[in-house]
């Protein structure tokens, strides 16, 4: 049986008004037969009704937990650094030494701290 004849007979059987033996017998005809095990329905059964694998939601929860976080973290991290230009700014002292912390002191007493010489 070629391939047109058997979706026609496929389309065929979609109809309510088509007669299922006679497809059936269509397909014997044309040599297509269905032999089943003897302990196929057990086996359908079977896996239909047996319990299965239960794969559990929580990586996916701590990956996208993760990932939500981390953007957060990094949003976070740009607003404080955008909140301390800001401020620096504003206070008229936006120096490499403000942004490290260092007031009131020299570069010498600096140096001298982190060397020891």
């Amino acid at each position: 049986m070629k391939c047109p004849d058997i979706k026609q007979l496929m389309i065929r059987s979609l109809n309510p008004e088509a007669d299922a033996a006679d497809i059936a017998r269509q397909l014997e005809n044309a040599g297509v037969s269905y032999d089943f095990g003897n302990d196929f329905t057990a086996r359908v059964s079977e896996k239909l009704f047996s319990q299965g694998r239960v794969i559990p939601f929580e990586p996916d929860f701590v990956t996208n937990l993760s990932s939500v976080f981390y953007r957060i973290a990094v949003t976070g991290v740009a607003a404080i650094i955008l909140l301390l230009i800001s401020i620096f700014i504003m206070e008229g002292s936006l120096s490499v030494n403000s942004f490290l912390g260092i007031t009131d002191t020299f570069d010498e007493s600096i140096v001298y701290l982190l060397t020891g010489n």
